[in-house]
């Protein structure tokens, strides 16, 4: 017998807060109090909350077929792989069930590539401030600061550039580079975006010295940033792209996609007992084909531009930093380092944010979100700013308001 006292691994700081329910932009606990969720489960709940397209899908395919192994083909894996084939610029798809899983994927698909068509070649340029999971391999992907002397040795192989510097990354190839992996926009990182010139730059440099480019799409995709893909709005295409976080609207599926040039998985190579399993490939589907919806992506940039534009006047008003972001992914900075506490007392107002830096917060709400949710939130987090931060005079308000137009 342990004698901890909760039988749940510490992993994370959690709060004594115990969650029963949730609806929509909302999570309640059992004494039926109210918080609007403007975490989403790092935004993995596209449609909120014990969304009826989900609950309802989960239940027809349940009754049908859960799963009968990945050893053969089933209908629903089918159908949502042809649909992502459909709707991006992808030739084949793996399914998977974490984002790590198919960060996982994509690492050993390249270095497969490397062996198959430039003489083993397999290091993969990535960047500094970037989050790839939580696998060893993923970690040693990643640029947390600090994750490098988590669980020693690293898998190497996974040489860091600097996002925004074409010349970081240029000086970093040599003979043994089979591509560069990226996030379009650095979630974990305080999201950071790419430049469209920076990832067009990239394609040029791939292309030149026949590299494969491959975009972590674990946040930024399923609509999470305004278009259905985040590489949609760069002016270029990737050769391999993951996908995670959205695609099941909080059932865990993700997954692996490439272009037929790459895609060099041989029998044996991949695999999974839960992967590409029909329950979770129903949902993705479901969810898919809801999300692309014009007037839904209409919505994401709609309520994008409404937080953007509310979070640039409370940066304004109390005198703090940048706001970026796309879509419904954004981050605001403090201007010092007491985002965990800001954080904390949001919660205890009853909004939940996240701080992926001790210096910013990041905000990733519902992709289903109403205005009148942006604005309890905002009001929300208005309240909690005003608990750290003085106003600032007028004349930087406008100073800092003409500076975004």
């Amino acid at each position: 017998m342990t004698s901890q006292s909760n039988p749940l691994m510490s992993i994370t700081p959690r709060p004594q807060l115990q969650f029963e329910r949730g609806e929509g932009a909302w999570l309640y606990d059992a004494a039926g109090r109210a918080w609007l969720d403007w975490l989403q489960g790092w935004a993995v709940n596209s449609l909120g909350h014990a969304p009826k397209l989900v609950a309802d899908t989960l239940y027809q395919q349940a009754c049908t077929l859960i799963t009968p192994s990945p050893a053969f083909n089933n209908t629903p894996a089918t159908q949502l792989a042809q649909w992502l084939v459909d709707h991006s610029c992808m030739d084949q798809v793996f399914l998977a069930n974490t984002g790590a899983e198919a960060n996982e994927g994509a690492i050993k698909l390249a270095r497969k590539w490397g062996r198959l068509h430039k003489d083993g070649a397999f290091e993969i340029i990535t960047f500094t401030s970037a989050f790839h999971g939580r696998t060893i391999a993923a970690m040693s992907a990643s640029g947390k600061p600090g994750w490098d002397v988590y669980f020693p040795p690293q898998v190497p192989g996974f040489p860091k550039a600097t996002l925004n510097d074409i010349e970081s990354v240029r000086r970093l190839i040599g003979p043994h580079t089979v591509g560069i992996m990226l996030e379009p926009i650095q979630g974990e990182g305080g999201v950071n975006a790419a430049s469209r010139a920076f990832l067009q730059a990239l394609r040029a440099l791939c292309d030149e010295h026949q590299l494969l480019l491959i975009f972590d799409e674990v946040q930024t995709g399923c609509g999470r940033t305004g278009p259905l893909f985040a590489y949609q709005a760069s002016g270029i295409e990737p050769d391999i792209m993951t996908l995670g976080k959205g695609l099941g609207a909080g059932v865990p599926i993700s997954a692996l996609l490439a272009k037929a040039a790459c895609s060099v998985f041989e029998h044996g190579d991949q695999g999974g007992t839960f992967c590409g399993n029909p329950l979770t490939a129903a949902v993705g589907l479901a969810v898919m084909q809801h999300v692309a919806q014009p007037a839904f992506l209409a919505n994401v940039v709609a309520r994008g531009a409404q937080l953007q534009s509310g979070l640039i006047e409370l940066s304004a008003r109390f005198g703090l930093g940048e706001v970026r972001g796309a879509g419904l992914l954004w981050a605001i900075e403090l201007g010092d380092e007491r985002a965990e506490a800001v954080m904390r007392a949001a919660r205890d107002n009853g909004l939940l944010i996240n701080n992926p830096r001790p210096h910013c917060l990041r905000i990733m709400p519902a992709l289903n979100t109403t205005a009148a949710e942006i604005e309890t939130g905002l009001a929300l987090l208005g309240k909690t700013l005003a608990q750290f931060y003085a106003p600032s005079a007028q004349k930087h308000r406008t100073d800092m308001l003409a500076a975004y137009k």
